[in-house]
């Protein structure tokens, strides 16, 4: 490549960064270290805000700082060889605060990060696959990174981006079934920042587009590429579901369940998917029971799906995982002869939590709901636990256990970081 090329590139990106704006600023920017001894890695889902993240953070530091997006077309003859030429661009901005976007597109991008973290340059990154960046950051980065992973927009900076009421009855929100509405808007829109400003199903679906094939199929070699969006497109569609690899190879279309371990493996490298364990002591028990699946936001499984129809339980569920997932992975669902329990969260802490999840308690269902969430209490040797409905909010006193039943919208997920939040 050439030098002019490289500046041509970095002062249209810079300027369409700026173009942006700052957008909402996000709960996590607080949680952002300035350090210069380390490089800042933010990962997470194409389109969740990383880029914003990190220039809200740079606006916040009111330093100078050179921008660089390695996921450009224009950059797609760039090579190692080429950091050279990078670094004279660099050395011409004069800044001493390096912002790499999408850092994962560049070969031995993190020889280049190491290389100026040694000449004393703060370096902030962001990536789109956890399994590249943590393959590359563990070989030639290690005791040099801090990471961080961003999400789309969680149900409270959805309420406050577009405007909606959220939370125990806040302003504009004359009843609690206001704020259970909010939610409701939440499961059909999800938190992608773009599709929310353009209400453009399509910026969803061309994200999944540009997920599965440039991101998955081009950079796994795959061929077989219909089968990578069968299976895809089955689990969307059963969000909240166990699966086991072994009865997906007629939906896939493969003959080996390792090619189905494969696939789901880009797909949660990729963030597309989250497959959660059932707990046991014992990992080689862990391993072979199911997992249960979710998905990385309501937009992809509306946009995704092929028959989600109505499963507005299985909404709720895959939304309690995304909000508890951004403040801890030491997340497990609980199954035994006596019942199930949809999450237990942080077993491995000092005050772990039984989580339930129902879109409504009813005669129906009451008894099997309370059960399950008993049988892990009993099993962790807990007093209490939680239902999670869609607007219930009650109290129930069974077997000596005391269980809080919690309006979803109202449920403070940001407490499990301590163990503190029990409804």
């Amino acid at each position: 490549m050439k030098t002019s090329v490289l500046q041509e590139v970095g002062i249209d990106q810079k300027a369409a960064l700026d173009e942006q704006g700052s957008g909402l600023e996000r709960v996590s920017l607080p949680k952002l270290p300035d350090i210069q001894s380390h490089a800042l890695i933010v990962s997470g889902i194409r389109r969740c805000g990383k880029s914003t993240l990190l220039h809200q953070f740079v606006k916040k530091l009111g330093r100078p700082f050179f921008y660089f997006n390695f996921d450009d077309l224009r950059l797609f003859d760039f090579s190692p060889a080429d950091f050279e030429l990078l670094d004279r661009v660099i050395a011409e901005s004069g800044a001493r605060l390096l912002f790499f976007d999408e850092v994962q597109s560049a070969e031995h991008w993190e020889l280049y990060v190491r290389q100026k973290l040694d000449e004393g340059f703060q370096v902030i990154v962001t990536g789109s696959n956890a399994s590249l960046l943590s393959r590359e950051l563990g070989s030639k980065l290690t005791g040099r990174h801090l990471s961080k992973e961003l999400f789309p927009f969680s149900y409270d900076e959805f309420c406050r981006f577009t405007g909606q009421a959220a939370g125990a009855i806040p302003a504009g929100c004359a009843a609690p079934t206001g704020c259970a509405e909010s939610l409701d808007a939440y499961l059909e829109k999800g938190g992608f920042p773009e599709y929310l400003k353009t209400n453009n199903a399509e910026i969803l679906t061309q994200l999944q587009q540009d997920i599965l094939y440039r991101d998955i199929a081009v950079r796994y070699g795959l061929r077989d590429v219909a089968s990578l969006h069968r299976l895809f497109v089955y689990l969307v569609s059963n969000a909240a579901q166990l699966v086991s690899p072994s009865k997906l190879l007629s939906v896939a279309g493969v003959k080996s369940a390792t090619t189905v371990l494969e696939y789901f493996s880009y797909f949660e490298a990729a963030y597309l998917i989250h497959l959660v364990p059932c707990f046991a002591w014992s990992v080689k028990a862990q391993s072979l029971a199911p997992k249960k699946l979710y998905v990385a936001d309501p937009g992809i499984i509306k946009t995704g799906t092929a028959s989600f129809t109505g499963n507005q339980g299985g909404l709720l569920e895959n939304f309690v995982f995304t909000g508890l997932r951004p403040y801890t992975r030491d997340l497990f669902y609980f199954a035994n002869e006596e019942g199930e329990c949809d999450f237990i969260v942080n077993p491995h802490g000092k005050r772990p939590c039984c989580v339930q999840v129902t879109l409504e308690l009813t005669a129906d269902n009451e008894g099997r709901e309370v059960q399950g969430l008993l049988a892990a209490l009993k099993f962790f040797d807990l007093d209490g636990g939680i239902i999670l409905t869609r607007n219930t909010e009650d109290l129930i006193l069974e077997q000596g256990k005391r269980i809080k039943v919690v309006p979803a919208w109202k449920y403070d997920f940001a407490g499990v970081e301590n163990g503190l939040s029990m409804g």
